[in-house]
């Protein structure tokens, strides 16, 4: 392998279709770029998918001589990529809520799902205790906020994953879930010592660890108490070689978030981000739109391995772990997919979910007031909204009543018309998306809920809107704001089916 094969094994690159354009084409072919990207906007159908893989393998062993890692961000949940006539599982909190083997199982569906297809490297689980319930990035992704039954949890999506024959990754390490600011848009910065982190942060990726996790994928975060040069966790040479290669004994993979995030891509720049994440001990970074920042990477580090600024002792040595990772890939692309069956596991998984807090839940009656916000994209990581109806209308044609749309962080007169719009109603159902960050959506449920009248509040994302519920509503966690999922809550609203979900937050005073 010469030193052109070897740094394009360094860098997983992305493009923008559903087909091999010319331009990435181009970058394997002289930049031998060895590893993929995929997201929803390079997936249009099962057949699709499945031909565009098998033309990535094809181009990359072709142009390499090494199998590619073709890579996907494929959660569950507010995090999908996968078409809709694919199986698409429920979120990790709302596996921690089904109970039972759920995020087994729906790490083994999702594995053959995707081999199926050619896709054989997952990044997920979410190793992340969401500790910090303004957390406007992780939440929902997470099993949940107490470590050791977050990383049980974890660790059976993670058993599911690798039983399914494809390569799983523990995220983000060493922790995003007491961060407050997404790393997409800005660097969050956590102000943690080693001793609390010891508590909270690193016990799930200690077990994934040891459970014998292949790949674990880093966090675009600030610890000053553990790295002082002020470089995020992706970039520090003491947290990915000291802590997580040393210390943990972690002989994985370790694969870098997307370097053209803000967190990198605004404070450090993305190609420098990057040079600097290799020089750290990261054994492949992640450019996951642009071909020309891949290029200039690849660039870079093919002149760092020349002037000799990147030890080639140590290039050497990641280029041995990708391989190891590389050859024990499954090869039996063109397995059979998702059967019916698991199409209706999957569905009575997200049954089972739906968590009922404060109840009993209201009779509706025969005027029922639906109203809320209409679907919104939380965070650049979600899934984009893919043609979901508004809550209050979906509900409002499914059960009868009227509905009202308000905007994500209604304003007073927005309040004021909902008030007066909800006078006349027999109960008020209210379905939030977020409101313990929005405070419009807040004011709202407190409006209604002075009314006096039979309320329940739906949070159709995070649970956390629930903290705030007028006295006397019922609360419903429904984890996800998606068409399947306003359809597995009709029926409970009409108590035609009884609520079975757990909540799995057990810090937070519900």
């Amino acid at each position: 392998m010469d030193l052109r094969q070897a740094v394009g094994q360094r860098i997983m690159a992305g493009f923008p279709g559903t087909e091999i354009d010319e331009t990435f084409a181009a970058l394997v072919r002289t930049h031998k770029i060895g590893n993929v990207i995929l997201f929803r906007r390079n997936i249009e159908s099962r057949e699709q998918l499945t031909r565009l893989c098998r033309e990535l393998k094809e181009l990359i062993r072709a142009e390499t001589g090494a199998e590619p890692l073709i890579a996907i961000d494929q959660e569950g949940g507010v995090v999908t990529r996968l078409s809709d006539d694919m199986l698409n599982t429920p979120g990790a909190m709302a596996l921690a809520a089904a109970g039972g083997d759920a995020p087994y199982r729906a790490g083994l569906l999702t594995a053959r799902e995707l081999r199926s297809c050619g896709v054989n490297f997952n990044l997920a689980p979410v190793l992340d205790v969401n500790s910090n319930p303004a957390n406007p990035v992780i939440g929902v992704r997470s099993f949940g906020d107490d470590p050791e039954r977050a990383s049980e949890l974890a660790l059976a999506f993670m058993r599911g994953t690798l039983e399914g024959g494809v390569m799983a990754c523990g995220k983000h390490f060493p922790g995003h879930g007491d961060t407050a600011v997404d790393s997409h848009l800005g660097l969050p910065l956590v102000e943690k010592g080693r001793e609390e982190l010891e508590r909270c942060e690193l016990p799930p990726f200690r077990k994934a660890i040891g459970a014998g996790i292949p790949a674990i994928m880093t966090s675009h975060v600030l610890f000053p108490r553990l790295e002082p040069e002020r470089l995020p966790a992706t970039m520090s040479r003491r947290l990915l070689t000291g802590l997580l290669r040393e210390e943990l004994g972690f002989g994985g993979v370790i694969i870098s978030d997307c370097m053209e995030m803000d967190a990198i891509a605004k404070f450090y720049g993305t190609v420098e981000g990057a040079v600097a994440s290799i020089a750290a001990g990261a054994d492949i970074v992640c450019i996951s739109h642009t071909a020309a920042l891949a290029q200039e990477t690849a660039e870079r580090l093919l002149a760092g391995l020349e002037d000799g600024s990147l030890p080639k002792a140590e290039f050497d040595c990641s280029l041995e772990r990708l391989a190891r990772a590389k050859s024990n890939l499954s090869q039996a692309d063109g397995l059979p997919g998702a059967t019916e069956a698991d199409a209706r596991e999957v569905r009575q998984m997200l049954e089972r979910s739906l968590t009922l807090l404060y109840g009993p839940m209201p009779e509706l009656g025969e005027r029922p007031f639906f109203v809320g916000c209409g679907p919104v994209r939380a965070s650049l990581v979600s899934s984009h909204v893919r043609e979901t109806p508004a809550f209050p209308d979906y509900m409002a044609q499914a059960l009868g009543g009227y509905a009202l749309v308000t905007s994500d962080d209604p304003e007073e007169g927005e309040i004021a018309k909902a008030v007066q719009a909800a006078a006349e109603s027999s109960c008020i159902v209210l379905g939030t998306c977020n409101a313990h960050l929005k405070p419009g959506q807040l004011a709202l449920m407190e409006a209604l809920g002075a009314l006096g009248k039979p309320m329940a509040v739906a949070a159709l994302r995070n649970p956390y809107d629930l903290l705030n519920l007028p006295q006397g509503a019922a609360g419903i966690a429904a984890w996800e704001y998606t068409v399947r999922g306003l359809e597995v809550l009709a029926p409970l609203l009409s108590r035609k089916r009884q609520f079975t979900g757990v909540m799995p937050l057990v810090h937070s005073v519900f």
